[in-house]
């Protein structure tokens, strides 16, 4: 752990070129232009910021389940990774990926109401002008999963839900389908996947480029990491309440107390975690890679 917030290493044979709230993006020194190297930080963030304080292998731990989903989901969609030999300072958090022209849009797929969805629920009785039923509540089940993508913030800002429409509207009807068929498709499966090891999928957010050479559809950045998805133990599950959940739920319910002294609505960055915030979050990551993989992490 560390109280500032890490500088991206120099790393030999690759230029530093883009920081993001929690990855870092390399390009080849020799001026390749069709591969790029992602490197997963131990940053973390919430409420919008980017905190003072990592969390010990949460870099390696998203990298190891982005590559475990990757291979799971290889039947429906193609994945950017080309290779994991990497430099040595970054070795098990970070991929050589394809250079891809990514589609301005994140794709949420959601099976169960809660967080920003719940909240436009609660207002307009639909999510991204999908209706719902009456009577739905805080980790409601859908009856069937619903697509509601949102258009890309700046790191600082909020991400902004919109309707199918309007990303038809921005990339053509057809890509838009083909978008949401398969962002859906990846949800079905891997919340079966996640089901059968006693995990909740709620929802999840997904990216999407193309090659450039082949215009061949392709699944990039993180997937179905707690960053990128809210996971709740299955036997924990109570409808109407805020659900337990795999992922940053200790830092973001300990920058709200009183003890943290910190008003998420004012302009004040956040304070540094403690300690023992540190160490339940990096134990939550780690828990939610062996529940889903079935496998030990560094192991």
């Amino acid at each position: 752990m560390t109280d500032t917030a890490t500088t991206p290493p120099a790393l030999p044979g690759w230029r530093h070129t883009y920081s993001g709230k929690v990855r870092d993006l390399y390009v080849p020194d020799d001026g390749a232009t069709d591969v790029v190297l992602v490197v997963a930080s131990d940053r973390i963030s919430a409420y919008d910021h980017v905190l003072p304080t990592t969390i010990d292998d949460k870099g390696a731990v998203l990298t190891a389940l982005s590559l475990w989903w990757f291979d799971q989901l290889s039947p429906l969609v193609a994945n950017h990774v080309v290779s994991l030999e990497v430099p040595e300072q970054v070795a098990g958090r970070a991929m050589i990926c394809r250079r891809l022209r990514m589609y301005p849009v994140e794709c949420v797929a959601r099976g169960y109401l809660t967080g920003s969805g719940l909240v436009e629920y609660e207002a307009t009785r639909a999510v991204c002008e999908v209706p719902l039923p009456d009577g739905l509540v805080d980790g409601s089940r859908l009856s069937e999963p619903i697509f509601t993508p949102a258009t890309k913030a700046a790191v600082g800002e909020h991400d902004e839900n919109v309707s199918f429409d309007v990303v038809a509207a921005q990339i053509g009807q057809d890509v838009a389908t083909r978008l949401r068929d398969t962002t859906l498709a990846v949800y079905a499966r891997a919340e079966k996947i996640a089901a059968e090891r006693g995990v909740i999928l709620a929802d999840t957010k997904l990216e999407f480029g193309t090659d450039p050479v082949s215009g061949e559809l392709i699944l990039g950045d993180e997937v179905l990491t707690p960053d990128s998805s809210r996971y709740w133990p299955a036997d924990q599950w109570q409808p109407g309440r805020a659900q337990p959940s795999f992922d940053k739920q200790f830092v973001r319910d300990w920058l709200t107390s009183p003890e943290s002294g910190w008003d998420r609505h004012s302009e004040e960055p956040p304070p540094p975690l403690p300690t023992d915030v540190v160490a339940r979050t990096r134990d939550r990551y780690v828990e939610a890679y062996e529940r889903i993989t079935g496998l030990t992490f560094g192991a």
